[in-house]
């Protein structure tokens, strides 16, 4: 029996959530199975049509105007918390803060308010999420 290309990447990513399933505040494991390109997580980042993330956020982008200030500033992100917090915060916030306002960017079950066109499918993709992992361990300071 021949397995589909994404199958160790779905192993990987269900043994990250059967962890934080256990109290953990970490997804330690890649959801690809290899490193992200920080180059490409900054971009989307900063992409208010992609990342949304300066919509809450504000960091270390001086050329970005308008940057959020209802969550914490991204500046310093990968000295504060590990690559796996990283990760499990970008894939489901509200598995560390239940009251969080900040969404799930890969979670699709058990959403309210979902347009129909966007219901099943994750704001960003495995390698989406790993690029942004990568882009924000570089911030530490």
């Amino acid at each position: 029996m021949s397995w589909p290309a994404w199958w160790p990447a779905a192993i990987v990513a269900v043994c990250g959530m059967v962890s934080v399933a256990r109290g953990e505040d970490a997804m330690p494991q890649s959801l690809t199975g290899t490193k992200g390109d920080a180059a490409r997580g900054r971009a989307i980042v900063v992409n208010r049509q992609v990342g949304l993330c300066l919509l809450c956020h504000s960091g270390p982008f001086p050329e970005e105007q308008f940057q959020g200030n209802l969550a914490p500033d991204l500046k310093g992100a990968g000295g504060r918390w590990s690559e796996g917090q990283l990760r499990l915060r970008i894939v489901d916030s509200g598995r560390v803060n239940p009251a969080t306002i900040m969404p799930a960017y890969h979670r699709t079950e058990g959403l309210a308010r979902v347009a129909p066109s966007y219901r099943g499918k994750p704001v960003l993709s495995h390698e989406q999420i790993e690029d942004v992992v990568a882009f924000l361990m570089t911030l530490k300071d």
